[in-house]
């Protein structure tokens, strides 16, 4: 019996055999032959796996960048960058993680169905790193890590990315033309604030659009994520091995006797080699759940709108995009040195969240702005990415604290920040606000129901007049 006891226990706490079983349970359910139902579940478990691995990479890279920046600055040097975060807090908070991912979907499902919020939040990379931190700061907020964690970080989970599509939704019919598709992004609330800067602040005239513009194309190769950050943090991790010195890098603490130009560079390329082995674990994890997740989301929410991953808007206003890249990370970086004069912990701009929120954040305040919108909109949001990882970092309790990255996006910083100043307060605070965050959504969906069913019965009124 114990030993039965035992087994459950570990597979429910190896967070790699709990989501290989859920992606079973998922293609399962769907019918699927035995052996896409083998394949599927092998593919998800050694995703986790890689993505374990990757973690790793992440962390050999990332510490000699922390020991350098301590040492030149005296100064904590902190990268936001979601990959590497939740790579590292998946070894430890996985299972609960995993677990809170389930429950979400099934809250994003069910508010789906029953709300006028009809948007199914299907990208799978950012509803498993919602669920990370949902975990990482409920526990560390003293919640422990049992069922009340798992079922309030569900419940915050489903109603977050319920909601947040909602509130760039006016912005994407403008750019896409249509009512069809929404945003599902962890960035949406810097776009939405982006949309609204650029409506209010832009130019509205349509030869004012970015895409008016000739950006020379031999700059595309930045489009490439994995390119872009092999560059930067080249660039970055060059300048800072300059700044300490040979003596200091070369030293045996660091890269033993390699040069210390040569070692920057090798630092740079294993974390962007790190980037891509974590993004491909995810990629194997997610292949198999998210289409078990979109065949019972369609099947039990008619009329629903997929909320898709960030790259949909690019298409639209590719200037936009190079736009609010590199006003994001010219944000980023005067952001940094002011940190450095103030004596702040630094946050080192994060390449990554940068490029898809600062690029989506310029085609969001081109929407309705133009070139100034775009500007404007990116501007903003490269504000938030810069300064609000320090809103969550203490959310994260001994884990941010220890750790040489943190989450990038405005969703994880303005939800996560909020959490763990609630958490402060206790976890009956904790609680009530996650119920009340329910409760809020849910009397939107019905004032605004009922306003739009009085402004359809004054159109009648009015037509039969």
């Amino acid at each position: 019996m114990n030993g039965i006891l035992n087994f459950i226990v570990s597979v429910a706490t190896t967070p790699a055999l709990l989501v290989g079983l859920i992606a079973m349970l998922g293609l399962i359910l769907q019918k699927k032959t035995a052996s896409t139902v083998i394949q599927g579940s092998i593919k998800t478990f050694a995703g986790f796996l890689v993505l374990t691995g990757g973690a790793g990479i992440l962390v050999t890279s990332l510490n000699p960048f922390a020991t350098m920046f301590q040492h030149v600055f005296n100064a904590k040097g902190v990268v936001p960058s979601n990959e590497a975060v939740v790579a590292l807090a998946l070894v430890k908070y996985g299972t609960p993680a995993a677990l809170i991912m389930i429950v979400g979907f099934i809250v994003n499902v069910i508010l789906a169905r029953f709300t006028r919020f009809k948007y199914i939040f299907l990208t799978g990379q950012a509803m498993l790193y919602v669920s990370t931190m949902s975990a990482v700061v409920l526990i560390s907020a003293g919640l422990g890590n049992g069922w009340l964690t798992i079922l309030l970080g569900g419940i915050f989970e489903g109603t977050l990315l319920t909601i947040t599509p909602a509130l760039t939704q006016r912005y994407m019919r403008k750019i896409t033309s249509n009512d069809e598709v929404a945003m599902g992004h962890t960035g949406n609330m810097g776009y939405a604030l982006s949309g609204w800067l650029g409506e209010k602040f832009g130019n509205k005239d349509p030869e004012k659009s970015t895409e008016k513009l000739n950006i020379p194309k031999n700059l595309g190769f930045l489009r490439d994520s994995t390119v872009s950050i092999s560059l930067v943090m080249m660039v970055v991790y060059v300048i800072l091995a300059l700044i300490a010195g040979p003596h200091f890098v070369e030293s045996p603490a660091l890269s033993a006797g390699t040069n210390y130009i040569v070692y920057a560079v090798i630092q740079a390329g294993t974390f962007a080699a790190g980037f891509v082995v974590v993004l491909q674990g995810v990629r194997m994890i997610l292949s198999e759940i998210i289409p078990a997740f979109q065949g019972i989301a369609k099947k039990l929410v008619p009329n629903s709108k997929p909320a898709l991953d960030v790259p949909i808007v690019f298409p639209y206003a590719p200037n936009a995009v190079l736009i609010g890249f590199f006003v994001s990370f010219i944000v980023g970086v005067i952001s940094m040195l002011i940190m450095l004069g103030l004596g702040t912990t630094v946050i080192i701009p994060g390449v990554v969240g940068i490029f898809f929120c600062g690029g989506a954040a310029g085609v969001y305040g081109n929407a309705f702005g133009g070139l100034r919108g775009a500007i404007i909109g990116s501007t903003a949001n490269g504000l938030l990415l810069a300064w609000g990882p320090l809103l969550i970092l203490p959310a994260l309790g001994s884990f941010g604290a220890n750790s040489a990255s943190t989450f990038a996006d405005s969703d994880y910083i303005v939800s996560g920040g909020l959490l763990g100043v609630i958490g402060k307060a206790g976890s009956i605070a904790l609680i009530s606000f996650i119920i009340i965050f329910l409760l809020i959504v849910l009397m939107t969906s019905l004032i605004l129901n009922r306003r739009d069913k009085i402004n359809s019965k004054s159109k009648e009124l009015k037509l039969k007049k």
